[in-house]
């Protein structure tokens, strides 16, 4: 099999593990929405995330200024609704009003749970040194919840361009890790 040249700009759209997330953010009395997959797991006792927030996001300067978010996990159910938060900036909107999203106190940091996501990661921000060069931020979660009563939860993996995977079969394999 010939493989073809693939351009370097699309290069996530190959990695990208997901899941979408909508992160909360709080700044000046007013939450905000944003979706991202940009995330990865750095460590996992404390757990810590390492996250990307474009500059020109307007979550960027609540995360920069007060240092704590929420990672809200939707599953397919909530499809629409992430792409429609991603497609607008809450600079100008409320978007837990527009999209129908119920904002649930959190108790460890000052944004919101999204109730209707099946698990939320209160975080805060403990490493900036990425920040000002690469826009990424390093989270502990501090609090974790889950919806107990989401057996399988089916979770999207951005893939570009409107493009989601969504969560399907599992399969269990030996490992000595379990």
């Amino acid at each position: 099999m010939a493989k073809k040249n693939f351009p370097l700009p699309n290069v996530y759209r190959l990695l990208e593990p997901g899941p979408v997330v909508l992160v909360t953010t709080a700044h000046k009395g007013k939450a905000n929405i944003i979706t991202m997959s940009w995330l990865t797991m750095m460590e996992f006792v404390p757990p810590l995330v390492g996250c990307v927030i474009s500059g020109r996001n307007y979550s960027f300067e609540a995360l920069t200024r007060n240092g704590e978010c929420v990672l809200n996990i939707p599953t397919v159910e909530l499809a629409k609704q992430v792409v429609k938060v991603g497609n607008c900036t809450g600079s100008k909107l409320d978007k837990f009003n527009k999209f129908k999203l119920t904002p649930s106190p959190a108790s460890k940091v000052a944004p919101p749970l999204i109730a209707e996501c099946f698990a939320n990661l209160e975080c805060k921000v403990v490493d900036r040194r990425m920040v000002n060069k690469y826009n990424f931020f390093v989270l502990e979660v501090v609090k974790a919840w889950i919806d107990p009563a989401r057996k399988e939860p089916r979770t999207l993996h951005h893939q570009g361009k409107g493009v989601f995977v969504v969560d399907g079969d599992r399969i269990k394999l030996p490992s000595r890790m379990a």
